[in-house]
């Protein structure tokens, strides 16, 4: 198991870090630790350095998952767009203490409702990421952006494409994929194999976000990490558990399948 642990990230909500400190520090978690919106308007600025403090004294690796409700960083209303870009830019003033491998981000784009709005969608994603970006550079981060309602990798790929930065990446999110995703995942994967950086690892029954534990839904997991091994390609890896319950089980579940191996 602790082969396992040492290999992925752990999500964990900032506000409930407190509450299972001891048990991180005890089992050696690495972390994805995910910023709310609430949760940085409550900020302690002094216990936010302490908890950083005693993470990295540990030797524990970091992943940082920034704001997403209610945010469009690809918004057409500028205003909209800036106020999204303020939020988010909370989280990379708070890395200059945690020192994250990734800054996960949703690029949130849906067809659903940028409706015949494609370019224009994508302009302004683009002046949201480059500015990012270079605060990625100065906290020494890179930024992984993550699929939620994409219905094809289409889009995304363009938005890498026209960035064309290696402190950017793509995350894979298996079960907004499983859920959401129109083309299959050998689709996916030979779209955006080259800017894959990082994974996030759940599992649902194809109907909604359930964040089941990895191999208790219906996502290919075999055939993702088969396909991860032939391209060479060693993503950091997040295992998206709503409860510790869930997060062990998928540990268990990884082991039993035969992942693990390929986490090496």
């Amino acid at each position: 198991m602790q082969d396992t642990v040492s290999r992925v990230h752990a999500h964990m909500p900032y506000h409930l870090l407190p509450k299972h400190l001891e048990m991180i520090l005890r089992r050696k978690l690495n972390l994805e630790i995910y910023f709310h919106h609430w949760a940085l308007e409550k900020l302690d600025q002094a216990k936010c350095v302490e908890h950083a403090r005693l993470l990295a004294d540990a030797g524990l690796k970091i992943t940082f998952h920034a704001p997403f409700m209610d945010l469009r960083p690809g918004a057409l209303d500028d205003q909209v767009r800036r106020t999204s870009v303020e939020r988010i830019k909370q989280v990379f003033e708070l890395a200059r203490h945690f020192h994250p491998l990734k800054i996960v981000c949703h690029a949130s784009f849906d067809e659903r409702y940028y409706v015949f709005v494609d370019e224009l969608w994508l302009e302004n994603s683009v002046k949201t990421w480059t500015e990012l970006i270079g605060l990625a550079e100065d906290v020494n981060t890179v930024i992984a952006l993550e699929n939620v309602y994409e219905k094809n990798p289409d889009i995304l790929r363009r938005l890498f494409d026209a960035l064309s930065s290696d402190r950017i990446c793509f995350c894979f999110d298996t079960g907004h994929f499983n859920a959401f995703a129109h083309e299959p995942l050998s689709v996916w994967l030979k779209v955006l194999e080259k800017y894959l950086g990082h994974l996030h690892l759940h599992d649902n029954q194809g109907k909604r976000d359930e964040h089941l534990p990895v191999g208790e839904g219906t996502f290919p997991f075999a055939e993702l990490f088969e396909s991860l091994r032939k391209i060479k390609a060693k993503p950091t890896i997040t295992l998206e558990a709503h409860n510790p319950n869930n997060l062990w089980r998928s540990m268990e579940n990884i082991k039993s399948m035969g992942l693990a191996k390929i986490l090496k």
